[in-house]
This record gives C-alpha cells, structure tokens and sequence, in this order.
C-alpha cells in the first residue's frame, strides 16, 4: 500500500522532470530558432562545401528548423502548465531529434549521442512519470 508521503513524493518528482524535459525544449526550440534564422539569413556559414542538405538548400532548411524552434519553445511553456496536449508533442518532438541525429552522427558524433541520449530521457520521464493537472 502506497503512503500519501510517498504519492506525493512521487508527484514532485514527476512535476521535476517536466520541468526538466521543458527546459530542454526551450534550449533546444532556442537553439533550433537560431540556426534556423542562420540558414535563412546567411546560409555560406553553415556549409563548407556545396549548399545542399538532405534535399533541401540550407534556406528551406532554416525555415523547417525556425518553425520547428517555435513549435517546441510553445510546447515547453505547456509542459510548465502542465497541459497533456505538450507532453504528446514534447515526445513526438524529442522523437524526431533523436532521429534527425542519426544523419548528423558521422559528422558531429557527440553533439549527436548527446542529443540522442536527452531526447530518451525526457521521452522515458514523460511518458512514465506524467501527473497532468487535474
């Protein structure tokens, strides 16, 4: 039998790792916000060498990334509400990071395993330890 003490602990850390997988949303939506203005505005820093990414050239690019940064700085202020509709997203989100990474591995190995391995953690934490406000 659980102890109220013991629910209520659970709660907290719950509430904890929001917080956290929020405020790795908000750097992440931040981050992808300023590449994303980079590829729009000066796409020669970001290349060495031709100007393609993927399919697409680097200013297409920056404004998936740059509305992508938006999406996921709205979704973490959701998650500091602690709205359920943002923990969705917030998983999708970390989803597709993780990956994206998997195409960047060879070329920034550690960014990659780094991102990789935050993008498990706050999906794992959301989805075992969410308590949405009732």
């Amino acid at each position: 039998m659980t102890t109220y003490a013991q629910t209520e602990a659970r709660a907290r850390t719950a509430e904890g790792w929001a917080m956290f997988a929020g405020i790795i949303m908000v750097i992440a939506g931040v981050s992808d916000i300023i590449f994303g203005l980079t590829a729009i505005f000066n796409d020669e820093v970001l290349t060495k060498t031709g100007g393609q990414l993927i399919f697409w050239d680097f200013t297409t690019w920056g404004w998936i990334t740059l509305l992508l940064g938006i999406f996921m700085v709205l979704a973490a202020f959701g998650l500091f509400a602690g709205q359920s509709w943002a923990m969705w997203t917030t998983v999708v989100f970390a989803s597709l990071a993780a990956i994206g990474q998997i195409s960047w591995i060879t070329v920034s190995p550690i960014w990659s395993l780094i991102v990789i391995s935050l993008s498990v953690i706050v999906i794992y934490q959301l989805t075992t330890r969410w308590n949405p406000e009732p």
